[in-house]
């Protein structure tokens, strides 16, 4: 890949402050293994932020988080020819992606100090949901900022909601929002309520009064994968690069063992006892499982059976 080659590309948008730092951040991107596509992606992301700013007549000096949370909103009237005159999500968690590259490059020093105080009983709330929910902690994140968005219009005084307001909230959250989203949304706010319902903060039963979002989740995907899709999805790992060995141990972790996308996250060299034939699982809830290693039959198991999909909650993805 030619990082210089992707930077020469023609744009109809001005880089603005952002040029110094586009190099450094595409070659960033390349050492963690992401594609030529995916890196102009970023790029272009990067290009149209600053540009925005630089029209704004704001620096990166004086960036945070609040001005990323703007650019996300602004109708985009940029030059450039975007067809789309809204910023999409995954548009602007490129752009915070790059933000704290910057901040990692001192360009940006606002943006670790742009947070405001995090509330007591968000504090707790966050403890519960490690201590005794078992969550993980990108989950307890994701929870807590979302919480933390919705403070405002919810209010400070916990013993004044009431059906009718946590309504009112979550219907002008969830807005023109797609179904996975709304139901993150709920969801996180539904646990709120529970956790303050627990401690007496709140009326109980609060979280029952939330709207249900209706989505059809991973519908369109066939019940069984036959045999030729899986020797198809298996061959195209590359046998060349550490990388394509590394996606070939994922795809037969997932074929073999039927894991989640998260356990083989988490899962570490360590975690195999070679002479047992074991490897440990750290499921959900901090439960770990000792499974079997399986071994390499002569003959693999999928050109004689179907595989089913297991469709997963705990991911966006499936596991086979």
């Amino acid at each position: 890949m030619n990082i210089s080659e992707l930077l020469k590309q023609p744009r109809q948008m001005n880089a603005g402050c952002a040029a110094p730092f586009l190099e450094g951040f595409a070659t960033e991107l390349a050492s963690v293994g992401h594609t030529s596509l995916t890196i102009n992606e970023y790029l272009t992301s990067a290009i149209h932020f600053g540009g925005w700013l630089e029209a704004k007549g704001v620096t990166f000096a004086d960036t945070n988080e609040e001005t990323i949370r703007k650019f996300g909103m602004h109708r985009c009237k940029c030059p450039g020819g975007r067809t789309h005159k809204g910023v999409s999500r995954a548009y602007t968690a490129r752009v915070q992606r790059f933000a704290n590259y910057l901040r990692q490059q001192g360009a940006v020093k606002a943006l670790a100090n742009s947070t405001t105080e995090t509330p007591a009983l968000l504090v707790a709330f966050r403890d519960w949901l490690l201590r005794h929910r078992g969550l993980a902690t990108i989950t307890v994140e994701r929870h807590e900022h979302l919480i933390m968005r919705m403070l405002p219009s919810l209010g400070t005084n916990t013993s004044t909601y009431s059906a009718a307001s946590v309504r009112s909230v979550i219907l002008d959250q969830i807005r023109n929002c797609r179904p996975a989203h709304a139901k993150t949304i709920v969801g996180a706010l539904r646990i709120y309520l529970r956790f303050l319902a627990t401690n007496g903060a709140c009326h109980p039963g609060l979280d029952h009064m939330l709207p249900t979002v209706a989505e059809w989740k991973l519908s369109s995907l066939p019940k069984y994968l036959n045999s030729d899709h899986v020797v198809r999805l298996i061959d195209s790992c590359s046998k060349k690069e550490p990388q394509g060995f590394r996606d070939r141990a994922i795809v037969l972790l997932l074929l073999r063992l039927a894991l989640r996308a998260g356990d083989i996250v988490n899962m570490r060299l360590t975690d195999i006892d070679w002479l047992d034939g074991t490897l440990l699982v750290r499921g959900k809830g901090r439960r770990d499982v000792c499974l079997p290693l399986p071994r390499m039959p002569e003959t693999p198991f999928w050109t004689t059976s179907r595989v089913r999909v297991r469709r997963s909650r705990s991911t966006k993805s499936f596991c086979v």
